[in-house]
């Protein structure tokens, strides 16, 4: 009985991939595409949301004089969480099969998100790179100590992963409007955050 499905993935995941995370999701992703049911694969960057933990940390490290970040020149092109749920809701109203990739409205580096977080704030942050070798060393160890470690190699790897696409073609494929920009997703994220 069921119609249409949509399936959030990750941007970058394929099958052949080398990174676990990645190759999971994009199995995944060939599996549902080839259901005869009609399924819609969103593979989406980072999602910040109001009351969510990424959008939670990405602030409290903003808030910080002096922030830590592996390979901060790594790009990011975060996306909201009510223009994820709008694209889910259009991909079920048009019952849209197929693989789109969707991010925000612009990409920048993991340096200039932070100082873009800190100045919605009236702050600034001076954000540390730290290499990232030493990410995956640490994320190998506590694969090693722990049953359910925080962080692993291959989720280090997602999140070390460049994202710049243009959403104009999952835009145009779901009849959506432009997306929010960086600062106006900051600004809801602090307001929610001013509401707790």
């Amino acid at each position: 009985s069921i119609e249409h499905l949509t399936y959030l993935s990750i941007l970058g995941s394929r099958a052949v991939s080398s990174n676990a995370c990645l190759a999971s999701k994009g199995r995944a992703e060939e599996i549902l595409l080839s259901a005869s049911t009609p399924t819609c694969v969103l593979r989406v960057p980072m999602v910040l949301g109001e009351g969510d933990y990424a959008s939670g940390a990405l602030l409290r490290r903003a808030a910080q004089a002096r922030s830590f970040a592996f390979r901060p020149a790594s790009l990011e092109q975060p996306i909201y969480a009510g223009d994820v749920i709008t694209a889910i809701g259009q991909a079920a109203t048009l019952k849209y099969a197929g693989g789109l990739d969707l991010a925000g409205a612009e990409s920048l580096s993991r340096r200039a998100l932070l100082q873009r977080a800190a100045q919605s704030m009236g702050q600034s942050t001076s954000v540390v790179g730290l290499p990232i070798a030493l990410g995956y060393v640490l994320a190998a160890v506590m694969q090693t100590l722990l049953a359910n470690p925080p962080l692993t190699t291959a989720m280090l790897g997602v999140l070390d992963h460049d994202d710049a696409i243009d959403p104009a073609p999952a835009l145009q494929a779901l009849q959506m409007p432009a997306l929010c920009s960086v600062d106006t997703t900051l600004t809801k994220l602090l307001v929610a955050n001013a509401n707790v």
